[in-house]
């Protein structure tokens, strides 16, 4: 491990003397709790602290208090993230997203070696709680996790239909009741908090918190979208622009803000679904100054839902927060939050279906954020969540960790992965409990420990990043980085100038990208070999 001036610095030398020893030192942190907070098609420049204009004030606060990455990835949807969050391996190797002759998503099972992650915790000494979305194989109490709430109705944020409390199925919340599965899901995890306080107290525990905002359909309280009323009116070009140069001076990002794509609408096409959403509606991001009066009133709107959406899970989020520091436990809380994609350019209609009538962000509507906002809240990157260009992909990474963190307020330029999060947890847990074992019946960890990165700044990507999904792939090793959209040809981008992936080098380099797709191949290989039953 590099050494650093005073991040991580204390902690590192304390889990060698733990290791040296043979046992726990005696100045050593007890083991930390650890909470992952996961929202879902959140775009990179959403918060606050990346560059937003929406009110984040907790998550801001976590930033101030933390670590922000700015190279961090997801998976570019919403179910591989979660399968590679939770065990560490890529999704593809353990059948959470497809493959040639490899089934994923709802048709694929894991292999039983590929446990979660509440499983590897426990051996620790860890209780292990879940709120919100799911969309793992298996249920969550059927894999470690001791409590959980299961929002399986990502379409009826008022109203959902197929709940379930520890895998029980939950009566319907009648309409006008008051329920919004925003705040339903921070009073589980607050919940759970409490009763782990009251009667586990002598146990860490790990927490995941998993949000459905800001996914559609976009569903919002009437207080919250009043909030950000006319804020949007001035269209996504300027909402976007403002947006940049709030990541320039936070130094987030170096090269050029991505120019939009015009012709580069939602992935699926649902012809139908534009014409029931209306005259208002628009499925290309087109110029804000070409569109109709009706057309800008109705974009801006959904926007405004949008904001208030992410604003809402900020405030509940705030709710955790307080109650972990009532525990006295936020200091030693290693707590993440990330995004399981990029903002969705999808435009649909399913669940209940959309009334034109309806007040947008209603339960009756149901109404989708589009390329137009997708590009902007995806700022400064190309495409949308399903793709694997930058814009897909990128997501924001808070890491907050008084008593292991020194650090405060600092970025961090080294590239990560959600693979990465598992060996990061476990390296850190297990330095606290030196002599616990660890499994040698699994293969070998795709995600390599972040603990390093947050102790120093390490620009250098440690090891090869990998993606695939619905044709889109991509390879990334250093700051090449190796992508092409589904059915077209390779494109080559130095990232370490140039995140907006905006001058595509293969044409000029024919034998790096040679090189690159053959290591893109081989590792498809491996975790077709991996995924085979």
């Amino acid at each position: 491990m590099p050494s650093a001036p005073r991040c991580l610095q204390q902690i590192s030398c304390l889990i060698l003397i733990a290791f040296v020893n043979g046992g726990q030192a005696a100045d050593t942190p007890p083991r930390p709790n650890v909470v992952i907070i996961l929202a879902d098609d959140l775009g990179y420049s959403d918060l606050g602290c990346y560059g937003g204009e929406i009110q984040t004030p907790n998550l801001d606060a976590l930033a101030k208090g933390g670590l922000r990455l700015t190279q961090f990835y997801n998976t570019a949807r919403c179910w591989p993230t979660r399968g590679a969050l939770l065990t560490g391996y890529y999704p593809q190797a353990i059948r959470r997203d497809a493959l040639p002759g490899i089934k994923g998503g709802s048709g694929g099972i894991r292999p039983p070696w590929a446990k979660l992650l509440p499983d590897m915790l426990r051996p620790l000494g860890y209780r292990s709680y879940h709120s919100g979305k799911w969309h793992i194989d298996g249920k969550p109490t059927a894999n470690g996790f001791d409590h959980s709430y299961l929002l399986q109705d990502g379409g009826r944020f008022f109203s959902p239909k197929n709940h379930l409390e520890d895998d029980k199925p939950l009566p319907q919340p009648a309409p006008g009741s008051g329920y919004y599965s925003t705040t339903a899901i921070a009073d589980h995890a607050v919940k759970c908090l409490k009763e782990h306080s009251a009667q586990h107290a002598d146990q860490p525990f790990f927490t995941f918190v998993a949000f459905l905002s800001p996914h559609f359909p976009l569903h919002a309280l009437p207080e919250d979208i009043a909030r950000y009323k006319d804020k949007y009116n001035d269209g996504w070009e300027v909402a976007r622009q403002s947006r940049w140069e709030r990541i320039q001076k936070l130094g987030l990002v170096k090269g050029n803000l991505s120019p939009v794509e015009r012709e580069v609408g939602p992935p699926y096409d649902f012809p139908e679904a534009i014409k029931k959403l209306g005259p208002g509606e628009v499925n290309r991001p087109l110029a804000w100054k070409d569109l109709t009066p009706e057309q800008q009133h109705f974009q801006a709107a959904k926007m405004a839902i949008h904001a208030a959406m992410v604003d809402r899970m900020d405030r509940e989020i705030g709710r955790i927060i307080a109650q972990l520091g009532e525990m006295k436990q936020l200091d030693n809380t290693l707590l993440f939050f990330l995004s399981d994609n990029g903002a969705s350019a999808e435009m649909m209609v399913r669940d209940d279906g959309h009334d034109p009538a309806a007040d947008p962000g209603s339960a009756r509507s149901h109404l989708c954020l589009g390329p137009g906002w997708s590009s902007m809240a995806n700022t400064p990157f190309r495409r949308h969540k399903t793709w694997v260009h930058e814009g897909g992909i990128s997501t924001p990474l808070i890491v907050h960790w008084p008593a292991g963190i020194k650090a405060r307020g600092e970025l961090r330029h080294g590239a990560g992965h959600v693979v990465d999060l598992v060996p990061t947890i476990l390296e850190i847990a297990q330095a606290a409990s030196p002599s616990a074992k660890k499994d040698d019946t699994r293969p070998v960890l795709h995600g390599k420990s972040l603990v390093s990165q947050l102790t120093s700044d390490e620009n250098a990507t440690s090891h090869y990043l990998w993606w695939s999904h619905e044709g889109n792939r991509a390879y990334r090793i250093g700051n090449w980085k190796l992508v092409a959209a589904k059915n077209q040809p390779w494109e080559l981008y130095d990232l370490s100038g140039d995140r907006s992936e905006s001058a595509n080098m293969a044409e000029k380099n024919p034998d790096n990208v040679a090189e690159l797709a053959k290591h893109w191949e081989a590792k498809q290989a491996e975790f077709q070999a991996l995924a085979k039953p």
